[in-house]
């Protein structure tokens, strides 16, 4: 049996009789059917499904007559049902629970996959049916509804950017930089997930581990024990160049190691993705220009509600320079700190002096509010319960109803009418196989069309407390499942005809507004007042402290800003190279980068460096990292209109989720934000949220 997915054999290869994923699941709302699915199914289902598709869009460009809206983009719609249902499956295991099999089929099925999409988006007999559609489109000659025009406009869109105006030559150029850039990405994630697990540091000396509490000790324990080790405590890293425990720990020696073990990720050995990164973006580099723009940043810019590179660095200028102002300010405060300890301040002791400042200056232990954020009350009786408030939803738990691991808990959402919306799945704890950070994603989208309601899901990577006991979170991890359960927020809201605009189906520079927003609400007062409970006593956190909390809201944002604005940066230059640049040195490049952009800091590093930088290197934000700023501005501007017309009330929420969050892609995204608060975005409350000032 061929899997050349290019193939235009005249019948797609046969599933096996027992593959659970050959029909629609049967199971409420569409949930994948987990516990009966093997990798060798999903295998199956992916080469299966990709040359069903090609059968399915050769009957699209054998219609006979001139191509409609119906024969033609509808029908591209519809197609592909067999390998979306294999693709949202096995890729959520990629992110979530891998393994070496799974790894082997993912370097596998990645080229096959690019070559796939290579085929339908480079059919010159596919693209000349879109055209003559958009073409008819343009003339006024369609009968169509808003939301089908914007279809045939954002198809035709897809196809021009992905390159299906180029001649035969630069079509098979183009193929080729896909294939590899496809290797390339998959082999970028697979070092940085075995390089994050490698990099975990082991203790053997438990007064080295002061600072932490119980739970967090017996917590390292459990991980150690978990990956083999006989004795000792292991400290495993999250995503990002900041570690958690760097705040907590007295030894200034682990805090050393833990930092440098995070900073230092997959830049050396089997795992180095120093060569990954350069070559992943040269040949973006490549490709761009293959299609007509100066540089892979600007590719990306013309399909984002941004448009240009110009107004990204319009507004990236804006921001550095009091943002540098701010981490120096706080660097002082730290250094004056640090020495009174006989410590010259390193990047590795900034958390841990920030959080004296914070505990000095304004009587909040960050450490010592965990026990007011135990996880299941965060969610129920906070995530859940400002949902409710705004939107009038209900979490029903499905207990009967398996996830894709044993940790994945289920809940069926309905509407304050009591109708059916949609399955959530949560998959909180931090485990072996498991990318870092946090994120949603979908198992099945919302569409009229297809007659789906949404099946979707968040990822976190929290430490599982140790014998069953609750888990406590810290405030910015509470801060994070807020911020991504608005991602859900939106593909739950989900109201459209089409599954192209489903969601979260917005441009890359959109799509975190939502969630933005959303995070907002996990300090209100009626929402903290309902879920942040003492764990074991049930004593509300006292008002003195929520207050001292939002005093000290500022504190620190002059590290945070320069931290993401470093990576943001990083990200731009990297993508901002053209095709005659090769880098021979990653990490020279980087640090050029870092100064040529005035953000380079001994004492904040990028919150990202470019090894473990998986949002642009394997995932779907190259060039697009400004996105979390660029979005800020709409949420500070609409946190701020909640505000002024009377907080989280349910006519609040039906206007935001029925003007901007049930529109996904269907519509204008910044005139979905008009539709909601009147006008165009006012950087202002963005400036004042983050303490900055726009320069004179």
């Amino acid at each position: 049996m061929s899997t050349d997915p290019s193939s235009t054999a005249s019948t797609p290869p046969l599933l096996s009789a027992d593959n659970p994923l050959a029909e629609p699941s049967t199971l409420p709302f569409g949930l994948p059917p987990f516990a009966d699915t093997t990798l060798e199914h999903c295998r199956e289902a992916l080469l299966s499904g990709m040359a069903e598709q090609r059968v399915e869009v050769d009957a699209i460009t054998a219609a006979p007559g001139p191509a409609t809206f119906a024969d033609t983009v509808v029908a591209l719609e519809r197609s592909g049902e067999l390998l979306h249902r294999a693709q949202v499956l096995f890729y959520a295991l990629a992110s979530s629970n891998s393994s070496e099999r799974l790894r082997e089929i993912e370097r596998e099925i990645a080229p096959l996959a690019a070559a796939h999409a290579d085929a339908l988006r480079l059919d010159p007999a596919l693209f000349a049916r879109i055209d003559e559609v958009h073409t008819a489109v343009q003339a006024g000659e369609h009968g169509l509804d808003e939301e089908s025009v914007r279809l045939v406009e954002r198809y035709h869109l897809d196809f021009v950017l992905a390159g299906a105006q180029l001649d035969e030559a630069g079509r098979d150029e183009l193929r080729a930089l896909n294939l590899r850039l496809s290797e390339l990405s998959t082999a970028f994630g697979q070092n940085l997930v075995v390089a994050t697990e490698a990099a975990a540091v082991l203790v053997t000396d438990r007064a080295e581990l002061a600072g932490l509490s119980d739970a967090e000790v017996e917590a390292a324990a459990g991980a150690a024990t978990e990956r083999g080790h006989a004795e000792g405590w292991l400290i495993t890293l999250v995503l990002p160049s900041g570690q958690p425990v760097l705040a907590k720990l007295h030894d200034r020696g682990l805090r050393r190691r833990v930092h440098e073990a995070s900073v230092g990720r997959a830049s050396s050995g089997e795992q180095d993705n120093g060569p990954v990164a350069a070559e992943i973006a040269h040949l973006r580099a490549v490709r761009a220009r293959l299609l007509g723009f100066p540089t892979h940043a600007d590719l990306v810019a013309a399909d984002q509600t941004a448009k240009t590179s110009a107004a990204v660095d319009e507004l990236l200028a804006t921001l550095v320079p009091p943002s540098v102002a701010n981490a120096r300010a706080e660097g002082e405060v730290l250094a004056e700190l640090a020495a009174a300890d006989g410590v010259e301040l390193a990047a590795w002791d900034w958390a841990y002096y920030s959080e004296r400042v914070r505990s000095q200056r304004y009587a909040v232990d960050s450490a010592a509010l965990r026990p007011w954020f135990e996880l299941d009350r965060v969610l129920v009786d906070g995530v859940f319960h400002a949902a409710r408030l705004l939107y009038g939803y209900t979490f029903t738990p499905r207990s009967d109803l398996a996830g894709y691991h044993p940790d994945v808990r289920v809940w069926e959402v309905t509407d304050a009418a009591g109708e059916p919306v949609g399955l959530y799945l949560g998959d909180w704890f931090a485990r072996d196989g498991k990318r870092g950070g946090a994120w949603m994603s979908s198992f099945v989208s919302q569409s009229r069309l297809l007659e789906t309601r949404p099946v979707v899901f968040n990822v976190l990577n929290v430490t599982r407390a140790a014998g069953g006991a609750p888990t406590l979170l810290t405030l910015d991890e509470v801060t994070t499942l807020f911020h991504e359960f608005g991602h859900v927020l939106h593909g739950l809201s989900s109201a459209v005809t089409y599954p192209r605009f489903s969601g979260t189906s917005v441009p890359r520079d959109f799509v975190e507004f939502p969630s933005q927003v959303n995070e907002m609400w996990a300090l209100w007062p009626e929402v903290l007042a309902h879920y942040a409970k003492h764990t074991e006593t049930g004593e509300p956190l006292g008002a003195d402290v929520v207050a001292a909390i939002e005093a000290a809201a500022l504190w620190g944002e002059g590290h945070g800003t320069l931290e993401y604005l470093a990576a943001t940066l990083l990200d731009q230059a990297w993508h901002r190279i053209g095709p005659d640049t090769v880098v021979e040195d990653p990490i020279a490049f980087e640090t050029a980068a870092l100064e040529a952009a005035g953000v380079a800091s001994d004492l904040v590093p990028p919150r990202y460096r470019t090894t473990y930088f998986q949002h642009v290197f394997a995932g779907g934000y190259a060039a697009g990292y400004y996105s979390y700023i660029w979005s800020e501005v709409l949420d500070a501007d609409t946190v701020e209109w909640f505000k002024a017309n009377g907080g989280l009330t349910r006519a609040n929420g039906d206007a935001f989720r029925g003007k901007l969050l049930s529109r996904g892609g269907a519509v204008d995204p910044l005139g979905a934000f008009r539709d909601v608060v009147g006008r165009d975005a006012d950087t202002g409350p963005l400036l004042r949220r983050r303490g900055l000032t726009a320069p004179a």
